[in-house]
């Protein structure tokens, strides 16, 4: 029999359901709007709501009383200087909590609470590429590509001419070698022919 059983254990030990709820509140506050399973956030419901009245009066005395509770002193300097301020002409009912689809894997009931007057921050818009049309991209292919190819031309008959020019002093230095040959043996030859001729008429 279920009698005389108040709130949720949710399969924990006091100590441990505490610190999960004084979790869940101070990332509620601090992000104004979470997702867990919907038991949780029916349970921390109307402890992050006290914090907020909290908030709302603003003295010292309920600063300490928040800081008692919520993990983070930058969350509740926000509860006091921005939720309490926006809050401060609504008379409860801070928060509201939207059902979810249920959680792949366990199919726990999930669920969203969240500040009911939270505004969403704009997305941010995504940089688009910029393509070039189809005919523009076959327009400017040839004249980027048409300098290589005239470059790569000339560059090959360069080599060429200088391969010919090459060749050609070649075969010319080997003619001249050749010529000069025969002339330096007939020019040693005849000294020679004259010298015995003289020998002889000496004689």
């Amino acid at each position: 029999m279920r009698h005389r059983v108040a709130g949720r254990h949710l399969g924990r030990e006091t100590s441990h359901r505490l610190s999960l709820y004084r979790n869940l509140v101070t990332d509620l506050l601090r992000y104004e709007r979470i997702t867990t399973t919907e038991a949780k956030a029916k349970e921390i419901r109307p402890m992050a709501e006290r914090i907020i009245t909290l908030g709302r009066k603003g003295d010292l005395h309920s600063r300490r009383q928040a800081l008692k509770f919520v993990y983070d002193p930058k969350v509740v300097k926000k509860v006091f200087d921005v939720i309490g301020p926006r809050m401060a002409t609504r008379p409860g009912g801070y928060l509201r909590i939207t059902g979810l689809e249920p959680r792949k894997g366990d199919g726990a009931r999930m669920a969203t609470i969240e500040l009911v007057d939270v505004v969403d921050a704009p997305p941010t818009p995504r940089p688009q590429r910029v393509t070039a049309a189809p005919s523009a991209r076959a327009a400017a292919a040839p004249v980027v590509e048409a300098p290589k190819v005239e470059e790569a031309a000339e560059a090959v008959e360069e080599t060429a001419a200088e391969a010919a020019e090459a060749a050609t002093a070649e075969v010319v230095a080997e003619e001249t070698t050749a010529e000069a040959e025969p002339d330096a043996g007939t020019a040693t030859g005849e000294p020679a022919a004259e010298s015995d001729e003289d020998k002889g008429a000496e004689a």
